[in-house]
């Protein structure tokens, strides 16, 4: 059986300095706390009992802890928005520390939340990455997920189908966000199928049977509820006319799988899409934990010539094959950008077992490998 082995993420906050701690639901920031602040007092407000008790009556935070030494971890704080006005006078008056994890920034945004002034850092926790764990099997990942219960489940569809229902009722129906849960059941399917291509709201909405407008709302409750993110057009090419329309991205290619209703059996149509998939969620996973500043983008021109990923403003343009059989032919779209763009580096990341220069400007890194030197930060900077 696999097993979680370390997970990169680290918070060393320094004395009296709060957090919040941003990420999907089970993702680990729960099993993280617990392992590493074994000393910090938790406010669990999946608990119902104290959900009940902090949101009839938010002072008692203050009433109960403005003495208290150490740090306070509140739980899913997005549940009582309110508690963060409670916080904020414990940061400002009592100099306590906070660590405030958050699965859903819906409700703070519609409720205009304190988000404490800068007085908190903020952090996000990905789902796992290849280094993170052991007896990796990247054809097994592309069906259960890097989610830590998905990943080491021995029944991982099972779990996955838990998730999304739990998704729907927890975070769907029991916030009132939607009055139509099956469109938006319809919707998550289609948003899937969709996944890593340009946003058509025009089509999707076709699709689904409902608005343009509702389309995009059901965009950002994903990106709310970090199940999804946007990608961005590159926008420093010279000479060519760009496509300048995002794409957008579920947080888990076991999530995006499943939801689609497609296997990603290795030298599959899917397994190559999925496995684009799996190395953007590492490129995340970069930039969360070593480079958070750093923009990933994608370039496209008008005519549909498409290179997957670019790193940086200029630093490295990253072209993803699901195959072990990469020729200089598939790759023109990489060609055509080297002569417009001033990019530094580019890569071609795929099954290939043997590091090779298949031009005097294109490397061709094993997909391991790649990784070894991005979180090595060899290409970046």
């Amino acid at each position: 059986m696999s097993k979680i082995i370390r997970r990169h993420f680290q918070l060393k906050l320094p004395p009296h300095q709060s957090a919040f701690l941003w990420g999907p639901r089970r993702v680990g920031k729960s099993f993280w706390i617990r392992n590493h602040l074994p000393e910090a007092k938790v406010i669990d407000l999946l608990l119902s009992d104290t959900f009940a008790e902090y949101a009839s009556m938010p002072s008692l935070l203050r009433e109960r802890f403005q003495e208290h030494k150490g740090t306070i971890v509140i739980d899913e704080v997005q549940k009582i928005p309110s508690l963060l006005d409670e916080v904020h006078w414990l940061i400002e008056n009592k100099k306590i520390p906070f660590l405030l994890t958050v699965s859903s920034a819906q409700k703070l945004r519609r409720g205009h939340a304190n988000l404490l002034a800068g007085r908190a850092w903020t952090r996000t926790m990905t789902p796992l990455s290849y280094f993170e764990v052991e007896g990796f099997d990247l054809e097994r990942v592309m069906t259960s997920g890097l989610l830590p219960p998905h990943f080491l489940s021995p029944s991982p569809l099972e779990d996955l189908r838990a998730y999304v229902s739990d998704y729907l009722k927890e975070e769907i129906v029991a916030e009132a966000t939607i009055q139509n849960l099956p469109s938006f059941a319809e919707f998550l399917r289609v948003a899937a199928l969709s996944s890593s291509e340009l946003l058509n709201y025009t089509n999707i909405a076709r699709e689904v049977g409902i608005s343009q407008k509702i389309v995009r709302s059901y965009f950002n409750i994903l990106e709310d509820t970090y199940l999804g993110f946007r990608i961005p057009p590159w926008k420093k090419s010279k000479n060519r006319r760009m496509i300048l329309t995002e794409k957008f991205y579920l947080f888990d290619v076991g999530i995006a799988n499943y939801l689609a209703r497609r296997q990603a059996r290795l030298g599959s149509f899917e397994f190559g899409k999925s496995f684009e998939h799996f190395i953007l969620m590492e490129l995340k996973a970069y930039q969360a934990y070593r480079n958070p500043d750093l923009p990933i983008a994608y370039w496209r021109t008008s005519t549909g010539q498409e290179v997957d990923f670019i790193l940086g403003e200029k630093d490295l343009a990253i072209e993803i094959k699901g195959t072990s059989r990469v020729h200089i032919e598939t790759l023109r779209p990489l060609l055509a950008l080297l002569e417009d763009g001033p990019i530094k580096k580019c890569i071609v990341v795929s099954l290939d077992k043997e590091v090779r220069f298949i031009h005097p400007k294109i490397q061709l890194l094993p997909w391991t490998i790649f990784l070894e030197k991005l979180f090595a930060n060899e290409f970046i900077g």
